[in-house]
């Protein structure tokens, strides 16, 4: 799982998301969308599914997922 936030153009806000898919594949079908001319499909870990044209799309940051931090502990 991976963290994703993708910026679209003409958009003031961003898509941000929990991916149900690993960096490497989302890299992959972001890869591709762009090199085809076509939309970016990405699914959440809810199973909801974020449409992108690829001409629109600004920018992708793709992270690891990080363990959410209970406590006050360093």
């Amino acid at each position: 799982m991976a963290h994703v936030r993708i910026a679209v153009s003409d958009v003031t806000s961003e898509i941000s998301f929990e991916a149900a898919d690993s960096p490497k594949e989302i890299k992959a079908a972001i890869e591709k969308a762009i090199s085809a001319g076509t939309v970016l499909s990405l699914t959440d870990t809810k199973g909801r599914e974020y449409l992108v044209p690829a001409n629109k799309i600004g920018y992708v940051e793709i992270g690891e997922q990080s363990e959410r931090r209970v406590g006050f502990g360093k």
